[in-house]
């Protein structure tokens, strides 16, 4: 038995196949009622659009790339969700592409390569400011950033120095000294991002407010291995100079399950000895009780879709920029 065509689609629903093909498309010129009808002759019949036969017909490729550091973290995990439920809802193919370091990032940037052949782009937490006033990215595809800022493009992201401030202005409330474990990023200008940077800013200007020391600052890679390195620097220091208890900022929420899990290997108890404050509020950090800052990262990355689709849909006006900010949810570890 042949696959349903989009002439049966039509034909069951009584429309043209124009219509049809404007419902795939998720065109705003057709009727509710109209629209209801074609996806329910669709539900029915399982008719699935042939991808190629639309390209053809349309000149589009119905593929969005994203453009990302990295696809292997808790994070990015959670922000694929966010753009995939809005682009898969418009009908769009997503192509992730990982960059991983600087030299990938600049193939990337070139115009012919196998990112350009989609439909739009999304850019995932670089500092890409300067690229897009130098026109260095070729601005007739359309381009979106999402946890990232820049002039003149559409972005959404997060308000990482607010976040950074919380974290600070609920530490300087808790007993002992005060620690911080930040997440090391790449030097380049072109290859950055200044998420970390802003959550230590807001983390300092908040300690400075309150006249509240910093005892010690540490870094750590984004990875399980080194952030476990620093919290044994951390806690080596700490109990070396009798700075327990203490309270310390992690950056991001790998950290502060490195921090926990060291602490609780030396007898340390989360909490009172150790208090630790993380950044993401990642699936896990509620059953483990810790006390983080939460992202709305899938509405950041659904958000960010929408703002491109609309683009794909004709809206030719100026950049807009959607800020989401991080809130204080406070458990046991602090």
């Amino acid at each position: 038995m042949r696959p349903p065509t989009i002439q049966d689609v039509a034909r069951a629903a009584g429309v043209g196949v124009g219509t049809v093909s404007r419902v795939l498309n998720n065109h705003p010129s057709v009727k509710g009622s109209t629209r209801e009808t074609v996806l329910r002759v669709i539900t029915e019949l399982e008719y699935t659009p042939n991808p190629h036969a639309r390209r053809i017909a349309g000149g589009k490729s119905y593929t969005i790339s994203v453009l990302l550091p990295v696809v292997t973290t808790e994070f990015y995990v959670r922000l694929l969700d966010g753009l995939e439920t809005a682009f898969q809802d418009a009908r769009y193919d997503v192509a992730i592409f990982p960059l991983l370091d600087r030299s990938r990032l600049e193939r990337y940037l070139g115009s012919h390569t196998l990112a350009y052949q989609a439909d739009g782009l999304v850019m995932a937490t670089y500092n890409l400011t300067g690229m897009f006033n130098e026109r260095r990215l070729r601005t007739q595809q359309p381009t979106v950033l999402v946890d990232a800022y820049g002039e003149g493009v559409d972005c959404a992201y997060m308000d990482n120095l607010a976040g950074g401030r919380l974290a600070g202005e609920y530490a300087v409330t808790l007993p002992g000294t005060l620690h911080a474990l930040w997440v090391e990023t790449e030097l380049d200008q072109l290859f950055v991002t200044r998420v970390f940077e802003e959550r230590r800013s807001g983390f300092l200007a908040a300690l400075q407010a309150a006249e509240r020391p910093l005892a010690g600052e540490y870094t750590a890679g984004f990875d399980p291995h080194s952030a476990r390195q620093a919290a044994v620097t951390l806690l080596d220091r700490a109990q070396e100079k009798g700075e327990l208890p203490c309270t310390v900022f992690a950056s991001a929420d790998l950290l502060a399950g490195a921090l926990m899990d060291e602490a609780a290997a030396r007898g340390l108890r989360v909490g009172q000895d150790v208090r630790i404050i993380g950044f993401d509020d990642q699936p896990w950090a509620a059953a483990r009780r810790l006390t983080t800052l939460h992202q709305p990262v899938e509405s950041m990355g659904h958000e960010a879709a929408t703002l491109l689709l609309s683009r794909l849909g004709g809206y030719k006006g100026a950049a807009r920029a959607r800020k989401f900010t991080p809130r204080l949810v406070v458990r046991d570890t602090a």
